[in-house]
């Protein structure tokens, strides 16, 4: 049973009613739901003094140091929801690869996939490759009470650009050329990399996820054409294995503008919108039936508490005529973020939102 389902007959969890799943039901809220994509890493010093000296990679798989870094967050801030700290390529180091996180730089990968031969490097994921997140999530539950925590992962396509590309990449010049030039390799290593993402959600929800969000973040780099030839199979098929557990699915890309509605087809719940389209545009191209999730631009967190607010406030406004909506940013909190501009932004769209 997962942690926000409330079946006919039994009494609804703890989260059930929190004003985060609600939103994400589209069902009335007492205020409009805040939580931030980064909001347990870099901005924090507490983060920075209990980090010191491990290694990022290291750091996720250490239980009790990645409940106490998710659970940083919702202490200082007040947010809605907490999301568990990891990283997209955890499930790929868990299977083997072998991968860096290089300060700076971002994953790297030692022998990256560009031949048939290579996805052999792509086994199954199981749920004894990653102890550590279930007893992370065993912690978190039992501290987090009626606060909901978020699981995520990688989308296929944004873990294919990495095992490609060997890195991050501007262009995305070897993943195109693998796409466009052996799309059966492609289609077969994205298929792969759907039930490795699969396989890691299900983990998380199973051990008390009340919701999982998909993270493309590369992925607009792609026309909506490819993006539905070459990409929507996979995504969906990672949507739809976790659809029976009944959590809420969000789907969150950067620079998707042209690519709302098809993240929406991939099954998703719940879709994230970055800064670049307003809340009520971005429902019109999504569609009816879905909760958005946005989308203040995080470098307004730079700009002073007036322009916060005025920005907020837009941002506030165009969600106003939708199903559902949670506040988040349009991408994830930058590094050099005050905290204390966080704290004051949830409590902002708490009182302004207040019912």
């Amino acid at each position: 049973m997962s942690a926000n389902q409330s079946p006919a007959g039994q009494q609804p969890t703890a989260t059930y009613d929190s004003a985060f799943l609600k939103a994400c039901r589209r069902e009335p809220v007492p205020h409009t739901p805040v939580w931030f994509m980064r909001q347990a890493g870099r901005s924090l010093p507490e983060y920075l003094k209990v980090r010191e000296g491990i290694p990022m990679l290291e750091s996720c798989t250490r239980p009790e140091l990645v409940a106490e870094i998710t659970l940083q967050p919702v202490r200082r801030h007040g947010v809605d929801a907490a999301v568990y700290y990891s990283d997209i390529v955890v499930p790929l180091k868990a299977i083997g690869i072998d991968l860096d996180i290089k300060p700076g730089v971002g994953p790297v990968i030692a022998n990256p996939i560009r031949t048939r031969a290579d996805l052999a490097q792509l086994r199954d994921l199981t749920p004894g490759d990653v102890t550590y997140v279930t007893e992370a999530f065993g912690l978190l539950t039992r501290e987090l009470g009626a606060t909901p925590l978020i699981g995520f992962a990688g989308a296929p396509f944004t873990l294919a650009s990495y095992l490609v590309e060997g890195g991050p990449s501007r262009n995305h010049e070897h993943t195109k050329a693998l796409m466009y030039g052996d799309p059966q390799l492609w289609a077969d290593l994205l298929d792969r990399l759907a039930g490795i993402t699969a396989a890691f959600l299900k983990v998380q929800i199973e051990a008390g996820a009340s919701a999982v969000q998909l993270f493309d973040s590369w992925v607009g780099a792609l026309s909506p054409a490819d993006y539905r030839r070459s990409v929507l199979p996979a995504s969906r098929k990672v949507f739809e294995a976790v659809s029976g557990y009944g959590v809420p699915r969000v789907h969150f890309g950067v620079g998707t503008g042209e690519l709302l509605g098809l993240l929406g087809e991939a099954g998703a719940d719940v879709v994230g919108v970055d800064w670049r389209v307003p809340l009520d545009e971005a429902a019109r191209r999504v569609g009816p039936g879905k909760a958005l999730q946005g989308n203040l631009d995080p470098a307004v967190l730079f700009a002073g508490r007036e322009a916060v607010e005025t920005k907020t406030r837009e941002v506030l406004d165009a969600a106003a005529g939708l199903e559902g909506h949670v506040f988040n940013l349009g991408h994830g909190v930058l590094p050099n973020t005050d905290p204390d501009a966080l704290t004051r932004l949830v409590e902002y769209v708490h009182t302004q939102t207040a019912r």
